[in-house]
This record gives structure tokens, sequence and C-alpha cells, in this order.
């Protein structure tokens, strides 16, 4: 349990406390009412001689009352101020914890896009090879095999790409890194994709195209994010593109690791949802498995890169926009933490 909930933990318990002590102070202020009534009937009957005892229970009676009055001041001062103080305790739980589900959904954004980042400089990079120059050059056998092994290679040490793919300037696929795995990929037409095309219209090597995270039929269905160049005459940054290369990040695995791994305390895993959401708030991965790239979140952003609020249900929102890294602009994503309230069970944490 963090600080600031302790502190409401125990004004709840000054609470329990003082209430417990009132009711039993005026538990005995009723006993002593009805000794001293019982004092006064028995003085009465005793006539003369029980005229100074009767002085004697009303006192008692007097001081009862005087107990009781300043009794229920008591239970009406204090009964207002611990609700105030609650109150103020839940407000400030609220905004700390808030302002640490932003930082937290920030640090997850920033660490996606100094991942994605890499990519970018990994494919222009790979793009300026001579085995992926020479394949789309000299358009033959040898160079093509040459350049799929060049691949094959490069995956080997970079175990986070499914596959990567040489197109050339029709768009025709004449190699790719894992020809066992994926054995259909050469001949493929990507003529019509976006990466492609987008690549092809580049001004110059030091321009990428991406995509958002998608399923690639070809790559049997596995969830990628595409990254991809023009490879040029000579491997210059301003030669004649002769078509490209495409990467293909094995977006699954990663993002999961990204989302599942963000530090919270045990006591939060089981009520918190951590969530990657794209420019238009699709899920792209969730730390739950659940809705990725089908369900889409409600966020109240107010304009503002990063913040947090109560939603309609009591959970407490967090939330940070891409800020981007290096040459890397970012893509209008979100990470997003939504958190429930200590108590309440993780189904009822709202997916859409």
């Amino acid at each position: 349990m963090s600080e600031p909930e302790r502190i409401l933990e125990l004004t709840r318990a000054v609470h329990d406390v003082a209430n417990d002590k009132i009711q039993a102070i005026k538990k005995v202020t009723g006993t002593t009412r009805i000794l001293s009534l019982n004092a006064l009937i028995e003085a009465t009957r005793a006539g003369e001689a029980g005229k100074g005892f009767a002085v004697v229970a009303n006192e008692v009676k007097n001081v009862s009352q005087s107990i009781d009055t300043i009794t229920q001041a008591l239970e009406g001062e204090l009964s207002s101020t611990i609700r105030d103080l609650m109150s103020l305790g839940q407000t400030l739980i609220s905004q700390l914890r808030g302002s640490r589900l932003a930082d937290l959904a920030l640090n997850m954004i920033e660490i996606i896009d100094r991942n994605l980042y890499e990519r970018s400089c990994d494919v222009r990079w790979w793009a300026t090879d001579s085995a992926m120059v020479d394949c789309l050059a000299r358009r033959d056998a040898g160079t093509a095999a040459f350049a799929s092994r060049r691949l094959g290679v490069i995956l080997d040490s970079y175990t986070v790409y499914l596959d990567l793919w040489v197109a050339d300037a029709d768009g025709r696929v004449v190699a790719n890194g894992r020809p066992g795995r994926y054995p259909n990929v050469v001949g493929t037409d990507v003529s019509g994709q976006k990466w492609f095309s987008d690549s092809m219209n580049t001004a110059s090597g030091n321009d990428y195209a991406m995509t958002d995270v998608a399923a690639n039929a070809a790559l049997g269905g596995a969830l990628v994010g595409t990254y991809a160049t023009a490879i040029r005459e000579g491997g210059e940054a301003d030669g004649k593109p002769l078509g490209v290369l495409g990467i293909f990040f094995d977006w699954q695995p990663q993002a999961e690791t990204v989302v599942k791994g963000v530090r919270l305390r045990d006591e939060e895993k089981a009520r918190t949802r951590c969530l990657l959401v794209d420019r238009n708030m699709k899920v792209l991965a969730a730390s739950d498995g659940v809705g990725v790239l089908r369900d889409v979140v409600r966020l109240q952003t107010g304009g503002g890169n990063m913040g947090a609020y109560v939603d309609e249900f009591g959970n407490v929102v967090g939330y940070a926009l891409t800020p981007g890294y290096e040459t890397y602009e970012g893509m209008g994503w979100y990470g997003i933490i939504i958190q429930q309230p200590v108590g309440d069970g993780v189904e009822d944490i709202p997916r859409h």
C-alpha cells in the first residue's frame, strides 16, 4: 500500500475509533441519567431526610447532560472534519496515482519509440548493403541467392524481425531472408502495398516509410510493423531507386514485453490494464492480451499530450502521446494505463 493510501486508511481508523468511543460515552451518560433519576425518586420518598441527596442527584443529572451536549458537538465536528479529510485524501490519492500512471504511460511509449527508431535506422542502413544493390542492379539468380543469404545473416543477429524482403521496381519480391520458413514469399507482388509505393517515392536514402501494425498473410498472419526504404543505385543516398527493402518487425512479442513490463506494484497488477493504441485509439497491444487490433479506447485527452483523469467507472486513467525519438517523429500513438480502485474486480475494466 502506498503512503497516501496508508494515510487514508489511518483516517478511516481514527474515524472508527472516535465513533466507538463517542458511542461508549453516550452509553455511560445514558446510564448516569437513569441512575440520577432513580436517586431523585428515592430522595423524594425520603422526604426531608433526602433533600441533600436530591441536590447531589440533580448535579449528577446536570453533569450528565453537559457531557451529552459536549459529546454531540464533538461527534458533529469530528464527523465533518474526518469526512473532509477523507475527501481530500481521496483527491490527493487520485492526483498522485494519476501523475504516476501518466509517467508510466510515457515511459511505456518512449520505450516503443526508441525501439521503432532503431527499426528506421536498420532499414536505411541495410538498403545500402552491396548485396541488396547488386541483387536489383544485376537481376540474376546468383545475386538474388547471395542477397537472400546476406539477409539471413542479418536475421540471425536481429531476432526482432520475422523476415526481410527485397522487391524490384515493379513490386515483385526477388529475395527474402528466411526462405525456409516462408518459402512462398519470392514472387509475391507487393506493388499495391503502401510501404512499397511510399518507399519508391522517397526523396533520398535518408527517408523511409512505415505502416501501422497489421497482420501479414505472407508471414503466417503474424502482427508486424513494416519499415521500408528504396534500394538505390550504388547504395548512394541520391541514387536512382532500383527497388525496395522491406523489414517486418515482430510486433506481438516485443510489444507484450513492454506493456507487461510496466513497473507496477504486485497488488496493482490484477486491477491495471496497460495499452498501446494508434492515432485512432485502436488497441495495438494490451497487458491482458484482449482486444488487440479490435477494441477502440475512449480517451479523454482534453487536447493535452500527457495527463490523467478519473473515468465514469471510477478508474484512474494515465496517458501519454508519443514524443518521438531522435529522427523518429512517432506515429501519433499513445501509451495508456487504466487502473481500478482498490477492491474492484479486474473484469470490470472497460475494454472499449
